[in-house]
């Protein structure tokens, strides 16, 4: 049923078909995942995951007519156990009359794990095909048997050509082009973010100016809309999918791509505390002893941070982005302190050798503690190459420094103690 002309814009261009559908070809176009499905006549229930604003609602409405089903839309915001049982016991008395019934449960993350077991059953005996729309990594919010009664369907955020061609249809629904310059078109299209729905209602904004507006530069087109926050969530996915990014491009020495991960999550609103911890543990386990200044930089910037506070303090940990960015890489400690903790666990409770153990009585002195000690600094090279390792335990190599940065200086210091350890135990 067409729109009524008062609605939405983003209502009234909703697609009929789902050929019509933007940005979803990968699903939905000729060879899509969706459109073989229906070919074949045999609709699953589904588990529609992507970004706000890129037609989950329409497609699952879009399914239920060519599957011709009974649509029927639930949100798990605003519905409980009650509203579940109901729309179960009408969905049993279609199936009793030969009806079938599509239920699309829009936000379906935010039931809890009981509330998604009890879709299970009906779902199994085929009483509902079930349609759920999320933002969340299924993997994490939705339980494991529901997931393995549903096919997980990824849903892109729209690119720039499916927004434009967005922006063509609104400009037929309105019969007008709107007035924006090519770079305020551009600008308003990166403005949606990838959200068809949000870039609608932003070209509905601008086709209300009075008519003979001219066209709008990219200031003029910023001054007149309201900023979109980026799509961000600090408590849910993305939250540890930016820092992810972040983390990678500073292992990759990116350290361009690493600020802007970071202007990223600061612009969502991200605790720069959290991105500092980050950077610190970032410091140790990628660079380590390659710069010994990289953990001294990272502390400092979270130092700063703190007496400084936002916004000030941020520059702050932009400079330590790009010191971590741009050091040389080692995971030489990292890696030498799991292999000390695996052996550490595989020993037992092995004693010091006596010669490592301090004599502070009598008796320990008797028994042998501290007897033999070579005390290092009486050794014209300063090391007395004594074996510190307990008794009945042989060497271990646990630090391997690589032969880049600071850690080629250790690996030649390293060679010449394991020479020396040579010469006087032989």
């Amino acid at each position: 049923m067409k729109s009524s002309a008062t609605a939405p814009l983003a209502d009234r261009l909703r697609p009929a078909t789902l050929a019509d559908v933007a940005g979803q070809s990968h699903l939905l176009g000729t060879t899509g995942t969706i459109t073989r499905m229906l070919s074949r006549g045999s609709l699953a229930s589904l588990i529609l995951w992507g970004p706000p604003g890129v037609g989950k609602t329409t497609i699952a409405r879009l399914l239920a007519a060519e599957a011709k089903l009974e649509f029927v839309q639930i949100s798990a915001v605003f519905s409980g156990v009650a509203d579940l049982k109901r729309v179960f016991d009408e969905a049993t008395k279609r199936r009793r009359l030969g009806e079938g019934t599509l239920l699309f449960v829009d936000e379906i993350h935010r039931f809890n794990r009981a509330q998604q077991d009890g879709f299970l059953p009906v779902v199994e005996n085929g009483t509902v095909t079930l349609i759920g729309a999320t933002t969340e990594n299924p993997s994490f919010a939705l339980n494991g048997a529901l997931l393995s009664r549903c096919q997980v369907m990824v849903l892109k955020r729209l690119d720039d050509a499916a927004l434009e061609t967005l922006l063509a249809r609104a400009e037929t629904e309105i019969g007008h082009v709107l007035p924006l310059d090519p770079d305020a078109r551009a600008q308003m299209r990166a403005m949606s973010d990838g959200d068809g729905r949000y870039l609608l209602n932003l070209a509905e904004q601008i086709a209300a100016m009075p008519e003979g507006t001219a066209p709008l530069t990219p200031a003029e087109l910023a001054e007149t809309l309201s900023k979109r926050a980026a799509l961000y969530d600090k408590d849910r996915e993305e939250h540890y999918n930016l820092i992810s990014a972040l983390h990678k491009a500073l292992r990759g020495s990116d350290a361009n791509a690493g600020l802007y991960w970071l202007a990223r999550m600061l612009a969502g609103g991200e605790d720069p505390r959290f991105i500092a911890r980050r950077l610190v543990r970032f410091a140790s386990e990628d660079i380590g002893l390659a710069d010994p200044q990289a953990l001294t930089q990272a502390l400092a910037a979270w130092e700063a941070y703190e007496r400084l506070g936002s916004p000030e303090g941020e520059l702050a940990l932009a400079q330590a982005v790009l010191y971590l960015g741009t050091a040389p890489k080692s995971n030489a400690a990292y890696t030498a302190f799991k292999a000390a903790q695996k052996a550490a666990q595989g020993t037992g409770s092995l004693m010091p050798p006596a010669v490592s153990v301090n004599a502070p009585t009598k008796l320990m002195k008797q028994l042998g503690y501290g007897a033999g000690y070579a005390y290092d600094h009486d050794s014209p090279e300063g090391f007395s190459g004594q074996n510190h390792f307990p008794d009945g335990m042989a060497r271990q190599d646990f630090y391997q420094p690589p032969d880049r940065g600071f850690e080629r200086e250790i690996a030649k210091r390293l060679a010449h103690w394991a020479r020396l350890r040579e010469e006087r135990q032989s």
